[in-house]
């Protein structure tokens, strides 16, 4: 079940990207982080306890956004655009 629905949304183009291996789409100028909420149930799970995680401040202050590619790449959720084509993991190691 996702975290967001969205409500009203008119003229913009779908993209596509794979989110804990499942296809799934946004809305072209989504940040990750709407992408991701539109899609799921958490934006990904703490490092410490496991616990879901869903964001905090939602301006790049916090570092509670922080996800990873399937590559192993860390983007700030909150303020990357989500892309075609990216392959997204909602839970991983966070250490490294």
């Amino acid at each position: 079940m996702a975290l967001l629905q969205r409500v009203a949304e008119q003229g913009r183009r779908v993209v596509r990207f794979t989110l804990d291996g499942r296809p799934v789409e946004a809305l072209e100028g989504d940040t990750i982080l709407t992408a991701m909420l539109t899609n799921g149930d958490r934006l990904r799970r703490t490092e410490f306890a496991d616990t879901p995680r869903a964001g905090f401040c939602m301006m790049g202050a916090c570092q509670d956004c922080w996800v990873r590619t399937e590559e192993g790449e860390r983007l700030r959720a909150c303020g990357t655009f989500i892309a075609d084509g990216m392959r997204l993991l909602s839970n991983g190691e966070w250490n490294s």
